[in-house]
C-alpha cells in the first residue's frame, strides 16, 4: 500500500521555524522526485519546491528561496521540509509528492497557520 504522510504542521508565529516531515511507505521511494506543494485558503495549489530521487538537485519557487529547504534520507524513506524566516503569507495546507514518469503519489497533508 502506497502511503506518504505529512507531519509537523502547526501554529508559528511570523518570523518562526517549522520543519515538515513526509513519511514514504510502498514503493521504492529513492527512485523517485519528491516535491513539496502548498494551498492557501482561497487559492490555488502551487509548487514550493522539489528535490531529485538522489538528492543531488532542489529548486524552489522564488516565494521560498533563501527562507525553505527541501532535503530527503533515502534511508529513511522520509523527505523533509524546513521552512525559516516564516511569514503569515506561508499559511497553507503543505502537500508532500513523490513522482516518476508518469505517476505521481500524494499525501494528505499538513496545516501551516503562520499568525501571531
Amino acid at each position: 500500500q502506497v502511503q506518504l504522510v505529512e507531519s509537523g504542521g502547526g501554529l508559528v508565529q511570523p518570523g518562526g521555524s517549522l520543519r515538515l516531515s513526509c513519511a514514504a511507505s510502498g514503493f521504492t521511494f529513492s527512485a523517485y522526485g519528491m516535491s513539496w506543494y502548498r494551498q492557501a485558503p482561497g487559492k490555488e495549489r502551487e509548487l514550493v519546491g522539489y528535490i531529485s530521487n538522489d538528492g543531488g538537485e532542489t529548486d524552489y519557487v522564488d516565494a521560498v528561496k533563501g527562507r525553505f529547504t527541501i532535503s530527503r534520507d533515502n534511508a529513511k524513506n522520509t523527505g523533509y521540509l524546513q521552512m525559516n524566516s516564516l511569514k503569515p503569507e506561508d499559511t497553507a495546507v503543505y502537500y508532500c509528492t513523490a513522482y516518476r514518469t508518469l505517476r505521481t503519489y500524494w499525501g494528505q497533508g499538513t496545516q501551516v497557520t503562520v499568525s501571531t
